[in-house]
């Protein structure tokens, strides 16, 4: 069967698993995983948070219907199920923290539960390579697993910008993979991308809205650290192997600039506070739409130049990088400047 017709399927049966699911998880799981208003949250009833099991749900469903249908080549059936093994802790992780919501989990706790799905990685073969040395390759594989699925966690403070950033990723880690023998990439970012279409609808609706939640926010971004870790950036270009910095660059922009403002109020970086990028730009009047549609057209631009740099000589390479450096240092100077209030 051909490969591309394989992705389009895993894509398509992960949207409608998604999609169908989620009818049922918010009538009957709805009453018990609700996100209430409070605090810094401003929706005005409590809204079901079922959307990380759905997301789940359309993943694995997809994955198992390619697996039994597809004689996967070697090693690709080892990697995703490694991902899905990995998946599975962070999503229990994050439903926790949502049952105990508002408390939730203690900071320690979700770490700690981080890193266990970092070494399942790491077990099944889904590890940083640039190092000789083992220890430091793992060991900067956990902090790119763990960064990159809190990243994500702190992206969902708006409706659609998670998921969006989610869908722009996955596409792009989907077509830098595409020519390439790094199959489980593919098919994960594939049945991503399609559990996102599947959610997104929900998350904007007003009659029938669903949050992510912890689980689905974590998981979302634990699956994109572990694809992003699964291709060979470098056969074109020496600077290549700093691509998923660009793929990334929009939800480690946001991480890095909340917990810069943070520290320079003297706050712990990881606790909630009002002082998101896309919430200043709400406060200098762009809405909720327009925030979102920025925020998605900057990942498709980041992304666009991480397809690139893998293709081009080191020293344009090396510009582009420069350039993008430029750009979000201007953003975060920008940003700064917005006064917000607590």
């Amino acid at each position: 069967m051909d490969s591309l017709y394989l992705y389009l399927l895993s894509a398509l049966i992960a949207s409608m698993v998604t999609a169908l699911a989620l009818p049922f998880l918010r009538r009957y799981a709805g009453p018990y995983l609700t996100d209430k208003p409070g605090g810094l949250k401003k929706h005005a009833a409590p809204i079901p948070v079922v959307g990380g099991s759905a997301i789940f749900l359309g993943l694995a469903a997809s994955l198992l219907f390619i697996r039994l249908t597809t004689a996967f080549p070697s090693g690709t059936l080892h990697a995703l199920r490694g991902i899905l093994w990995g998946g599975l802790i962070i999503f229990l992780l994050g439903l926790a923290d949502d049952f105990k919501k508002p408390r939730g989990l203690t900071i320690t706790t979700r770490l700690l539960g981080q890193a266990a799905a970092g070494l399942v990685l790491i077990y099944y073969g889904i590890h940083i390579t640039l190092f000789d040395c083992a220890l430091l390759s793992y060991l900067l594989t956990l902090l790119w697993v763990i960064g990159i699925t809190n990243a994500f966690n702190l992206l969902d403070i708006s409706d659609g910008l998670c998921v969006s950033q989610t869908t722009v990723c996955a596409l792009g880690l989907a077509l830098i993979a595409l020519p390439s023998e790094f199959i489980y990439v593919n098919f994960g970012a594939c049945a991503l991308l399609g559990a996102c279409v599947g959610f997104w609808p929900y998350n904007h609706s007003n009659r029938i809205k669903t949050f992510l939640g912890d689980s689905g926010s974590t998981l979302l971004g634990f699956i994109i650290a572990a694809l992003s870790m699964g291709m060979g950036y470098s056969q074109h270009s020496n600077l290549g192997f700093l691509a998923p910095l660009l793929i990334l660059a929009v939800p480690l922009f946001d991480t890095g600039f909340v917990c810069l403002m943070r520290l320079c109020k003297g706050k712990n970086p990881l606790c909630g506070s009002n002082d998101h990028a896309a919430l200043r730009l709400m406060k200098v009047g762009l809405s909720k739409n327009e925030t979102l549609l920025l925020f998605t057209v900057a990942g498709i631009f980041f992304n666009i130049l991480a397809f690139a740099v893998t293709k081009i000589s080191i020293i344009a390479a090396a510009t582009v990088y420069f350039i993008a450096v430029l750009i979000l240092g201007m953003a975060a100077l920008f940003l700064s400047r917005i006064r917000m209030k607590g």
